[in-house]
């Protein structure tokens, strides 16, 4: 009965911006499938209320449908789209956003013997896990808040930490616990991630960047890999596309200029990585772009 009041609730108190009156709580509505689309992850929990998405990182692919939910615990460039919604049956999900020093302050509040064992390596930026009956029920008490705007102030933290701590102590606890340890593998990994991501235009060593997580060129590219899916400069080059896709949707007629903006040298390198990434050349898609923008 939770999923069909989670779907409800959802349904229900769904808007376009996905936002709600609860701080880093958001909803989402999804009546219509559209071709995959890249965007940052952002370090978020998902569950699905109905419908099903898949998301592809790097060669990864994840799926995950309605009980189920995602980790993304790092900041990362993915490409994914909801599966087979339509306006009859759409695509309803719960996200909510995770605080790295709200998933500290759970820790340091708990006893060590109330946490899983930790698994061995770095975990990957992206997890997929089935939702255990008590963590539905706590979103769906969480969303009941929505219908209660007087108690949110009061109650939605405190729901919001049993959601945290149902996460922590469950399939994913290690991605998650990794998110709130400032000496984690993940946490220095989420550090050259960061750097990559507000430096995405220039050109740099892995050597410097692996310095920056203060790991060995070897132990930081072999982690970078597990988490991301991708090399540090696989990962540069997403992130620059998408900044380039971005700047084309309102600069359509300056592919070359687009291109020298987020770092590339070589307009043919940057039209022939760009036609690899979306389909179709610089142009050809800012005209898309300016299509569906206008309609």
């Amino acid at each position: 009965m939770s999923l069909d009041e989670l779907r409800a609730l959802c349904d229900r108190h769904a808007r376009p911006d996905g936002a709600t009156a609860i701080d880093g709580v958001l909803v989402s509505k999804v009546e219509h499938s559209t071709p995959p689309s890249t965007s940052m992850s952002g370090t978020v929990l998902a569950l699905i209320a109905q419908g099903a998405k898949r998301i592809a990182l790097g060669d990864r692919v994840y799926e995950y449908r309605a009980g189920q939910y995602l980790i993304a615990s790092v900041d990362l460039p993915v490409t994914g789209h909801f599966i087979n919604a339509t306006p009859q049956v759409p695509a309803l999900g719960f996200g909510l956003v995770l605080q790295p020093a709200a998933v500290a302050e759970l820790l340091l509040s708990s006893s060590p013997a109330d946490l899983p064992p930790p698994a061995a390596g770095v975990p990957s930026g992206l997890a997929v896990s089935d939702a255990p009956g008590e963590f539905v029920d706590a979103v769906v008490r969480l969303l009941r808040l929505l219908d209660r705007p007087r108690d949110i102030a009061v109650l939605a933290p405190l729901i919001k930490r049993e959601i945290l701590w149902r996460v922590v102590t469950g399939e994913q606890g290690t991605v998650v616990r990794q998110l709130g340890l400032a000496d984690s593998g993940l946490t220095h990994i989420a550090r050259s991630v960061r750097w990559i991501r507000e430096h995405y235009t220039q050109a740099f060593r892995v050597e410097d960047v692996a310095r920056l997580a203060g790991m060995s060129v070897s132990a930081f590219y072999r982690n970078f890999q597990a988490v991301t899916a991708m090399s540090p400069i696989q990962f540069q080059k997403q992130i620059r596309l998408q900044e380039a896709r971005l700047l084309l949707a309102t600069h359509p007629n300056d592919v070359t200029g687009v291109g020298l903006r987020v770092g590339y040298d070589s307009p043919s390198q940057f039209s022939r990585e760009y036609r690899r990434q979306f389909g179709a050349p610089p142009s050809q898609d800012a005209a898309h772009l300016r299509g569906v923008s206008a309609r």
